[in-house]
């Protein structure tokens, strides 16, 4: 989008004038503080504009909520959270650049805000309910905080921002009127500087001094200003103590929670192990070797029997190897170790017995934990939809957005996956075990679970976890 574009273009900008301002201080202080005036004024009009933006995705985002009666409000409000979220950071990113004042995010750590993730976005997956997307970014305590800034960013901010500019704008009246003031005055019947009449020579004379005045003040001004626009973005954008041991409580809460599921899953994977080892191959290798000690005792007195005995014993150890591959294979399938989630996931669709579309825009792999989760739900997602909903069909969607997984670690990003069909609906993450195990596989790695899913369907379900890639390369050759 626009912003993004802005964001490099700046940048590149900033690091030249970075480098202009750095020259001026090698030098004598005037040129110094120049140059730094007129980096800060630039500052200042980027920072205005952005107060403009603000201003004009505040009205969208006040008329959405305004016309949520109808179909408009609940279609215009996701996409404005968004917009609001971005600008927002966009503020955070400048304050900190620029100014070194650092912006914490009080939800950095926690899931993607309603209306940019779990398929409420813009973009959000096939046949999401406008209705449904609407109610979480309403129900998302960051959009009334967020909806604060915005409201009142534009007035205090842009005041802040345009301070500087306005005064380079009156100093150059003043010094027009130095000039021309003395013919302005009688052509117009008079005209004024500030509070200043310019009637002869004289008032023209000191118009213009003064107006050279505001010049030199605006260059001496803009860089505090933007330093105080930094502080007042980060007093109204950053938490207080009360909500940042708020939401450190639940994240403790939350981990505590996430890790003792993980706990269970494991020792309930365990004992399935263990009794799947217990029933099957280790009863075939218990029959087996019996019934070699048979034919041991047989060799002698009946070959023909041994024969016979020995035959079976085979048997048995192949049923055994079988049955040891089946287990292996449910622990971590060998095509999602050899050829990553996206050819699982493919061969997950091709045994299905719904009609697939797989999609998958990932160009590269999670770790393997990550991995495995995703494809266990998957399956999991394309079971109930095959067993529960009456599907016929389903569509599977893979995306990656780098840098999108707040709070994790420098180079991660979200991966999202989203399961749709095209049943009856009716799915609830309540009343279902299934829905239910997969937000505690997901919650292991601080992933989401959200589910749409009407009376009369479709049914979405959307699944993001924030991780990192490895290289795009999907095969041990």
């Amino acid at each position: 989008m626009g912003e993004a574009r802005m964001g490099r273009d700046e940048t590149q900008r900033e690091e030249e004038g970075e480098g202009r301002r750095g020259d001026g201080r090698g030098g004598e202080g005037r040129s110094g503080a120049a140059a730094a005036g007129l980096l800060a004024l630039r500052r200042s009009l980027i920072l205005g504009g952005l107060s403009v933006r603000e201003t004009l995705v505040g009205l969208v985002f006040g008329f959405a909520v305004l016309t949520l009666g109808s179909g408009l409000g609940f279609a215009l409000l996701p996409r404005a959270a968004r917009d609001v979220r971005r600008l927002a950071d966009r503020q955070r990113e400048l304050a900190a650049r620029w100014s070194g004042v650092e912006v914490p995010d009080p939800y950095a750590d926690g899931p993607p805000l309603a209306g940019a993730g779990a398929g409420a976005g813009a973009d959000a997956p096939r046949g999401a309910g406008a209705k449904d997307r609407a109610r979480r970014v309403l129900k998302d305590g960051r959009t009334w905080r967020y909806w604060r800034w915005v409201t009142l960013d534009p007035v205090v901010g842009g005041a802040l921002a345009f301070a500087p500019v306005a005064l380079i704008l009156s100093g150059l009246w003043g010094v027009f009127l130095g000039f021309e003031g003395e013919r302005l005055a009688e052509l117009w019947g008079g005209v004024w500087f500030g509070f200043l009449p310019v009637e002869g020579p004289v008032t023209a004379a000191l118009a213009g001094v003064l107006g050279v005045g505001e010049l030199g003040l605006a260059l001496w001004v803009a860089p505090r200003t933007v330093r105080a626009h930094a502080r007042w973005t980060r007093r109204i954008l950053a938490p207080n103590e009360a909500e940042r041991m708020a939401r450190m409580n639940d994240r403790i809460e939350h981990l505590a929670t996430t890790r003792s599921h993980a706990v269970d899953v494991r020792m309930a994977e365990i004992q399935r192990i263990e009794r799947d080892l217990h029933d099957g191959a280790q009863a075939r290798l218990v029959a087996m070797g019996m019934t070699l000690d048979a034919a041991a005792h047989l060799l002698e007195k009946n070959p023909g029997a041994v024969k016979v005995l020995l035959e079976e014993a085979r048997e048995s150890s192949a049923k055994a190897l079988e049955e040891l591959r089946d287990l292996v294979r449910g622990i971590h399938p060998p095509v999602l170790a050899d050829r990553g989630l996206p050819d699982a996931v493919r061969a997950l669709a091709l045994v299905s017995p719904l009609t697939t579309e797989v999609s998958f825009e990932v160009p590269g792999r999670p770790e393997p934990p990550v991995e495995s989760a995703l494809y266990f739900a998957v399956s999991e997602a394309l079971t109930n939809a095959a067993k529960h909903a009456g599907a016929d069909r389903a569509w599977i969607d893979a995306r990656y957005e780098a840098g999108a997984g707040a709070g994790t670690v420098a180079g991660a990003g979200m991966l999202r996956i989203t399961v749709t069909d095209d049943g009856h609906g009716g799915a609830d993450v309540a009343r279902g075990t299934g829905l239910r195990g997969i937000e505690r596989r997901l919650a292991t790695f601080d992933g989401v679970l959200a589910v749409s899913s009407p009376a009369g369907g479709p049914t979405i379900v959307t699944m993001e976890v924030p991780c990192g890639l490895s290289s795009p390369k999907t095969t041990s050759c």
